[in-house]
């Protein structure tokens, strides 16, 4: 009877033995699904070299959103009140609202980082910042290709100018671009959600890129690239041939004024537009060239190339515009002299 007894309990070591090697066998060969389960979350990453909370990187962080904020709502409010209905300042409200939106996608995480020393985000936030921040910079180069229209067709078409830019015609054109920018950028989250992140989740900056958060993903990510590839081809790039097709054109049309003084005014006006779309395309096709090809290049040049093409634009192109809009810049020094004489 102790015998049974002593080869039951045998029988229940050797059991729970085989168990245990089971377990610690299936630990062994699938790290994979154990380091996914623990990469559900990126460390996002301040300024190298620098210190991770630093009062002279997260002031004038601050100052520049809100300098954005502030100069995009004057734009808006201005547009409001005086009730300026022109084509020009339908478009400029539409790039104001992107510039809002553009910067308010990156605040919350870029304020976290360098002010309050928070460099955690889980990959839900992380994917759900990437659309916004993919789909209103699709937006902004389709706000600048419109806003491009605006200026050729009363440089082309003078005598039919109100005739085909209606507010029926501005109204579609914004809701076209807001629509083929969603649609672009849809695919994004769900070609990062299916991608296992088994290597370093450390991104490149302070908030998150598609192309930043690809290259941390231990399987292929060829899919990634080539449809990210074909959004810069078919929507970037498509955008800035426009443009410069539109101004060829427009160029040609100026050079057939006769008046000198007509052609100095409309090369003025259309001087702004062009600096925009500079101050835009500039640094996107830099930090896209970084990116591709500048793996060799120290982390700090990627992380200024990115944060000079997320922060400028927004706070520069209401200050251009503004200066360059006589009604925006009388409002402007209207409320100044207000303010410092009293009501």
């Amino acid at each position: 009877m102790k015998e049974k007894v002593d080869l039951e309990i045998k029988a229940d070591f050797r059991l729970e033995d085989v168990l245990l090697e089971v377990i610690n066998f299936h630990s062994t060969v699938s790290p994979f699904k154990q380091t996914t389960d623990n990469h559900q979350t990126f460390t996002l990453t301040g300024v190298p070299g620098m210190p991770d909370k630093d009062f002279w990187m997260a002031f004038p962080l601050c100052l520049l959103y809100s300098t954005t904020v502030l100069s995009n709502v004057i734009i808006l409010v201005i547009i409001k009140t005086e009730s300026l209905h022109e084509p020009m300042y339908y478009f400029l409200a539409m790039l104001a609202i992107t510039d809002l939106s553009l910067s308010i996608s990156s605040m919350t995480t870029m304020i976290s980082v360098h002010w309050f020393n928070w460099h955690s985000i889980t990959l839900g936030t992380c994917i759900t910042q990437m659309f916004f921040i993919h789909t209103f910079e699709e937006v902004e180069s389709g706000v600048l290709v419109a806003m491009a229209f605006d200026h050729s067709v009363p440089i082309r078409f003078p005598l039919h100018c109100t005739t085909i830019l209606t507010h029926g015609v501005i109204g579609n054109t914004g809701a076209a671009v807001l629509l083929q920018s969603v649609v672009a950028v849809l695919p994004v989250p769900f070609l990062i959600k299916r991608l296992p992140f088994c290597h370093s989740n450390d991104l490149s900056h302070a908030y998150c890129l598609h192309q930043d958060a690809m290259r941390l993903a231990c399987a292929d990510t060829s899919v990634n690239s080539i449809y990210g590839l074909l959004a810069v081809i078919f929507f970037i790039v498509l955008d800035a041939l426009i443009l410069l097709v539109s101004y060829i054109l427009i160029l040609q049309e100026v050079l057939d004024i006769a008046s000198q003084e007509e052609r100095f005014k409309i090369l003025n006006t259309c001087l702004y537009h062009i600096r925009a779309v500079l101050l835009f395309y500039v640094p996107l096709i830099g930090m896209t060239l970084i990116h591709r090809f500048g793996k060799h290049l120290s982390p700090l040049a990627h992380t200024l190339m990115a944060n000079i093409y997320l922060l400028l634009p927004p706070v520069l192109s209401p200050i251009m515009y503004s200066v360059r809009s006589k009604q925006i810049r009388q409002w402007i020094i209207r409320m100044f002299c207000w303010g410092k004489n009293g009501p």
